[in-house]
């Protein structure tokens, strides 16, 4: 086995590829945040960090491209927190330079000039919208004089004037990006851009058409691995960055509450000290006229203005009827105060804890949309009786706002790192998983489809082994378990093929040698079997090539029939000598034993069919033992069968055993002329012979006359 192992090939991947494209990423980055970071100290306008994306994509491809982009906003947010927002504008930048690189020439001008307006034209309206309805977008166009030039000069809006300035200074930065990509481009030879792509590969790579010639074989499965794996990471990623975000709203909610509850708690406990529990009933009965009434009042209104937590803030006295409030802190007239509090049903429920002075849990309502919290302070005399309650309502009312807002940039900032994974999956998972097993599967697809023939088997083994996986898993492992099964296949048919046909030429040789102890009996028949094989053969592959019975012959028929051929007269063993050899005319008793050749010729096959068990081509021999002397019409013998009720074999047989005695000297007479021989054949169509075995017969009769002139040197 180990000498048919020497066209295996050694693996040509280029691991150093994979190497570049990881510094290339690593290099595209740097020149990103470098130039971002200068164009931001210049304030310029413009940033040029899409330099690094476009040479990374159109060098390296997909992955390293997107990873450039995505982790160099990343870092540009060290000095400038905004970047952030657009690095899934950058991942789309080097998706679409991919794209175009491969299906457009950018050599040509007017490619050229249409990446730079499309690219330009998507950041810019992206970017514009970000900045004007996320960030500061509508301050900075009010403090342009660029802007506000635009608009006025033009007659448009302000906001119109911002987007078109946004994809003015687009175009000059794509446009200088592309140029300089473009010349770095240029310096890289094509065979440094080919050994790069090769890196990317765990196998052989596989050219464009190969590729799709892969994709068209796999939409036989319902379902493909590729595109189940990216949809389980993309829904994976959904589902994490809901529940992270839901989970990060909860907590914000929960952080909020509670702190603006400890700042109301703080701002009453404030309040409280400046009010005199001795002068409540006071206050109460006649109000600002009080001493002291207005001072306290102003100091609790400021008091309550330097809290941003608090909505409202009161100070209520609780009786068993209705409540009584203190003072006037949302500015109402000073008349209206004290104003009587009535309750509703849910509050009476917490009366009895407020008539008893105990301290009270905060009460709130409400959604996250517009919750509200009431907490409540107790103030105490000095005999420890509470005389009042200082009431504050805190609430998130802008928590709808906030979330529009955390949503947004969130889903702004998770989108470019969503592209990243979902690029790193699919780079992945086409690498190490999708094309080695969708490669794998149709190697083996086409081992199964194509035949055992040995060429066929040895091409397949090469095709295999030159696939050259090494994902260094278990596909890897896969892989060369399948070489190794393909190859001792391939090796087993080899030897048994080898087995087989020396099987076959010691069956052959036993035939001959059984046929010879015939024909040696027979004194005048003078090379027979060899002469009557061949025109078997001959008219057989005749009739193959003419498409007459399709439904019989095929290449094992061929086989069976030409190796069965020399065995149709093993019947004359039980004839004796003196009717064989007989010189003179045979009386019609000596002619009736002759023609029991045929049904010894039967009985001593079918006791050889019973002893060698699934020897099919024996069959055929005994067909033609027994029946190669039946006529079309039914007028031969032992049975006188007709037509096509005569095995095929028997009929083709009938041809070239009377071809051969009208041909050959008999110690009863002579040899007839080839013309007479090929006339009395002719004439016997549809008679005495299957008229499609004479017409391919004849059709032949170039090959007839070299066996014929091989065997009888007189012609």
């Amino acid at each position: 086995m180990a000498d048919n192992r020497s066209f295996l090939k050694e693996s040509t991947q280029d691991k150093s590829g994979a190497r570049f494209r990881i510094i290339l990423s690593a290099a595209g980055i740097i020149v990103n945040v470098a130039l971002a970071y200068l164009m931001n100290k210049l304030n310029l306008g413009f940033f040029l960090d899409t330099i690094g994306t476009i040479t990374v994509s159109a060098i390296g491809g997909l992955f390293p491209g997107i990873l450039t982009a995505v982790m160099s906003n990343a870092f540009c947010a060290i000095f400038s927190s905004e970047s952030i927002y657009f690095g899934f504008i950058n991942a789309i930048v080097a998706i679409f330079t991919v794209w175009f690189i491969k299906n457009c020439s950018i050599k040509k001008v007017i490619n050229f000039i249409a990446y730079i307006l499309i690219v330009s034209f998507f950041t810019g309206i992206i970017s514009a919208m970000i900045s004007w309805y996320l960030l500061d977008g509508v301050s900075i166009a009010r403090n342009s004089e660029t802007t506000i030039l635009l608009a006025s000069s033009i007659g448009i809006s302000l906001q119109a004037s911002y987007f078109i300035y946004f994809i003015l200074i687009n175009i000059i930065d794509k446009g200088i990006s592309i140029l300089i990509a473009w010349l770095c481009i240029s310096f890289i030879s094509q065979g440094a851009l080919e050994r790069i792509e090769k890196g990317n590969w765990k196998q052989y790579p596989l050219n464009k058409e190969q590729i799709e010639d892969l994709k068209k074989w796999s939409k036989r499965n319902k379902r493909h691995m590729g595109r189940r794996s990216t949809a389980i990471v993309i829904s994976s990623s959904i589902i994490l960055v809901l529940i992270t975000g839901w989970i990060g709203i909860r907590i914000y909610y929960q952080n909020a509450r509670e702190e603006k509850t400890i700042d109301a708690y703080n701002t009453l406990k404030l309040a409280s000290e400046i009010i005199s529990p001795s002068q409540i009933d006071t206050y109460i009965a006649i109000g600002e006229n009080a001493d002291g009434y207005l001072e306290t009042q102003d100091l609790l209104i400021k008091i309550k203005e330097s809290s941003r937590s608090i909505e409202n803030m009161f100070f209520v006295k609780f009786e068993k009827d209705a409540g009584v409030r203190i003072f006037d802190l949302d500015g109402e007239n000073a008349e209206t105060v004290p104003l009587i509090v009535e309750y509703d049903d849910n509050f009476l429920l917490h009366l009895p804890d407020f008539l008893e002075g105990k301290n009270i849990e905060p009460l709130e309502h409400g959604m996250m949309n517009n919750w509200i919290r009431t907490v409540f302070y107790p103030i105490q005399n000095s005999d420890g009786e509470v005389v009042c309650y200082g009431v504050a309502d805190v609430s998130i009312s802008n928590m709808q706002r906030y979330l529009y807002n955390f949503i947004i940039k969130a889903t702004l900032i998770l989108l470019g790192f969503f592209i990243l994974v979902i690029a790193h999956n699919l780079w992945v998972t086409n690498v190490t998983m999708v094309y080695p097993i969708r490669s794998m599967a149709k190697c083996v697809n086409d081992f199964a489809e194509m035949g055992y023939g040995q060429e066929q088997l040895d091409k397949n083994v090469k095709r295999i082994r030159a696939l050259e996986i090494e994902t260094e898993d278990e596909v890897e492992q896969l892989y060369n378990s399948i070489c190794e099964m393909t190859l001792n296949i391939s090796e087993q048919m080899r030897e048994l093929r080898r087995l087989s046909q020396t099987t076959a030429d010691m069956q052959d040789g036993l035939i001959i040698t059984m046929a010879d102890m015939v024909e040696n009996r027979d004194s005048d028949t003078g090379a027979h079997i060899q002469k009557t094989a061949a025109y078997v053969k001959i008219i057989v592959e005749g009739l193959q090539a003419k498409g007459y019975y399709a439904e019989k012959i095929d290449e094992k028929f061929i086989s069976d029939v030409v190796r069965s051929a020399p065995l149709h007269d093993i019947g004359k063993i039980n004839i004796s000598d003196a009717i064989l050899n007989k010189p003179g005319k045979l009386t019609d008793e000596e002619y009736e034993v002759i023609k029991t050749h045929t049904t010894s010729g039967k009985k001593i096959m079918e006791d050889a069919i019973s002893t060698v068990r699934g020897e099919n081509y024996l069959k055929e021999a005994r067909n033609m033992a027994a029946y190669h002397h039946e006529r079309w019409d039914g007028k031969g013998y032992p049975d006188g069968l007709h037509g096509e009720v005569i095995p095929l074999s028997a009929r083709i047989m009938a041809v070239a055993d009377v071809f051969d005695a009208l041909t050959s000297p008999r110690v009863y007479k002579p040899a007839f002329p080839l013309e007479k021989a090929l006339t009395i054949i002719q004439e016997g169509a549809g008679t005495q012979f299957d008229p499609k075995c004479v017409e391919v017969f004849m059709d032949n009769l170039p090959e007839v006359k070299v066996v014929l002139r091989k065997y009888n040197r007189n012609i």
